[in-house]
């Protein structure tokens, strides 16, 4: 194992952490070259639980000693590459607590008939652009027995460094795709064809309170779920088989959707 210690942020060697985009690791125009970044020891280490490619380490230099075990993990031949805190921070552009970050190569999602494949309860992402609300909904997902994630077109990814730090490394664990166009006519159908009722969280007039007992009775459901503003679009609303509300009270009549969507995975859970 080669241990690399790096006196400055602009390093060419560790590029990807500092100055490459999440556009540009993801590289677009040649996939499997594509990399992502893992933050925090627990995401680390579910990505190499996971079998992911390590393609290199980034560590304060305070925790070469306690990432030991984790490094002993890695191929010869990844570079682990070691900065002062002072660097640390540099890097990340704030004062660093935990200074574990990787390199990792990324992995290519399943297409939604895989994802789809054996699954009772699934959520769909319409719009949903901030990352930590799609990490902590996958977080959720992990949790609390959904079986996949479909995201619809221009939601935000769910393999971008907080997303995945947010959910704990569990966008590794869910099964995940993006679905195409055209939105959502191609997501009802492959739903319906796959056998799933089609459920909106959304403000309607003849919505089913959350705990109706014939949704819970429902063999296959997919819970859609809108962006942070707006909730889902009217025609995603109308192209589903009905709506679904969580009942509140004191006249609030929304929750943050990862929020949401906690609660919606609790109570609509497989029970068996």
């Amino acid at each position: 194992m080669t241990i690399l210690h790096i006196n400055r942020a602009d390093d060419e060697r560790i590029a990807p952490y500092t100055r490459l985009t999440e556009h540009q690791l993801r590289n677009r125009l040649d996939p499997t070259r594509a990399t992502m970044i893992a933050e925090s020891r627990i995401v680390i280490e579910v990505a190499l639980d996971e079998g992911l490619e390590p393609l290199s380490l980034l560590l304060d230099e305070r925790h070469l000693d306690s990432m030991a075990d984790v490094i002993a993990r890695l191929p010869e031949e990844t570079d682990v590459y070691v900065a002062s805190r002072e660097v640390m921070s540099q890097i990340t552009g704030f004062e660093v607590t935990r200074g574990y970050l990787c390199a990792l190569r990324r992995p290519t999602p399943p297409p939604a008939s895989e994802v789809l494949a054996g699954a009772r309860r699934v959520a769909v992402l319409e719009g949903i652009v901030d990352v930590t609300n799609v990490g902590a909904i996958f977080r959720s997902a992990a949790a609390l027995g959904v079986d996949g994630v479909l995201l619809a077109p221009g939601c935000a990814d769910p393999f971008s460094r907080r997303a995945m730090r947010v959910s704990m490394g569990n966008v590794l664990k869910v099964a995940w795709a993006r679905l195409s166009k055209p939105w959502p006519k191609a997501a009802v159908d492959t739903l319906h064809e796959q056998g799933f009722s089609c459920c909106a969280l959304a403000l309607r007039e003849d919505a089913v309170p959350l705990d109706d007992p014939r949704l819970k009775a429902e063999e296959k459901l997919a819970l859609f779920l809108g962006t942070e503003g707006t909730g889902l679009a009217a025609r995603t609303i109308d192209a589903c088989d009905q709506s679904v509300i969580i009942p509140m009270a004191n006249g609030v009549d929304s929750l943050n959707v990862a929020t949401a969507a906690a609660i919606a995975f609790w109570e609509l859970r497989t029970r068996d």
